[in-house]
């Protein structure tokens, strides 16, 4: 049961918003995003209010001798959209992560497999770019290490655009993969794997960085087969002491460099933290959706077949080609609608 009481304090907040921005007073930038972020809960629940009312009035009607044949013939289309109605406002109040609108850094690096998990780690870097392509993102490569077969040992790039964050969180894990490599003669399937990491950007403001934590160290680019190789030390390598994560970028200028190695290193450190308050908050749970544990098992690709299967929700799609070319969606959509049941649950329970 939706509680009147909060649509109340909803609405009234959204009230007091416009009335302060009409007025023009206090943070402008604080007051107009969260406005931004209640006026569709808003409209939700308008929408909802003159759906009731919709009902009480026609239920009134029956009373009516008059009236009553047409409220007989509104009722039942109006009792039938409550449920929908309904539904869609609980979706609109579940809690929002404050990280869903960021853009995201990505990290990718083989796991078990040797020079296929390398390639598969470059196939899912494609798949990917694709995704990002097909969406009107933004994607740029920030650190890229390849191996001489065209596969990757890591990359780490940043995707910017609408809901990117909000999308991709649920990418992090380990991704397995079940094929015939190119360099195996006798046709049998070798099973390798790749992590993937999808990390909410950090602003300055959310983690802060003493300058004695950290050691600078700049060296020379190199990449596979001696390409990419700049003449001058360039390259950054950030060591952050206190939780020994290390971070380097190759661009052309070192204080570039130092610019895109810091933002990694504020989003690995942002991501802790949110792993922790998600750790703490998740306790008492058996299990939740896109917690981020990079230690399991997400999803299999299985080319032999043509399937991939996202071991989360039980999704298994037959149609691995298209999927590997960053058709994306239909898992992403599903991941989502999987996580929004369970925060309803919660909410309901």
């Amino acid at each position: 049961m939706i509680s009147a009481d909060k649509l109340d304090q909803i609405t009234q907040r959204f009230q007091f918003l416009e009335a302060k921005m009409a007025q023009g007073g206090g943070d402008i930038a604080a007051l107009g995003r969260e406005y931004a972020e209640l006026r569709p809960v808003v409209a939700q629940i308008d929408l909802w209010r003159r759906l009731r009312d919709d009902l009480a009035e026609a239920e009134a009607m029956l009373s009516d001798p008059e009236l009553r044949k047409l409220a007989e013939e509104e009722l039942p289309q109006l009792r039938a959209r409550l449920p929908e109605i309904e539904r869609a406002l609980q979706l609109a109040l579940l809690p929002r992560d404050a990280a869903d609108a960021r853009p995201a850094m990505i990290e990718i690096r083989p796991g078990t497999g040797g020079d296929e998990a390398a390639l598969f780690a470059a196939d899912l870097l494609r798949m990917y770019q694709r995704y990002a392509e097909a969406r009107g993102w933004s994607f740029q490569i920030i650190e890229l290490q390849e191996t001489e077969l065209g596969g990757i040992r890591e990359v780490v790039a940043r995707i910017a655009g609408e809901g990117v964050f909000a999308r991709l969180k649920f990418e992090s894990g380990v991704h397995r993969v079940q094929r015939v490599p190119t360099t195996e003669s006798g046709g049998r399937i070798h099973t390798s794997a790749a992590t993937v990491a999808v990390l909410p950007e950090a602003e300055e403001v959310d983690v802060t960085i003493d300058p004695n934590d950290i050691r600078i160290d700049t060296m020379r680019s190199s990449g596979a087969g001696g390409q990419h190789v700049n003449t001058t030390d360039s390259a950054v390598r950030i060591t952050h002491i206190p939780s020994g994560i290390v971070v380097t970028s190759s661009e052309k200028s070192q204080h570039r460099n130092r610019e895109i190695a810091m933002g990694v290193l504020r989003a690995r450190l942002f991501d802790l933290e949110r792993q922790k308050a998600d750790s703490a908050r998740a306790a008492d749970r058996k299990s939740q959706v896109g917690s981020g544990d990079r230690s399991e098992r997400i999803r299999t690709y299985n080319f032999p077949q043509g399937r991939m299967t996202d071991h989360r929700i039980n999704l298994t799609l037959y149609r691995l080609d298209q999927i590997m070319q960053g058709d994306l969606d239909e898992v992403i959509d599903a991941l989502i609608a999987e996580h929004q049941a369970g925060l309803l649950a919660e909410m309901n329970g």
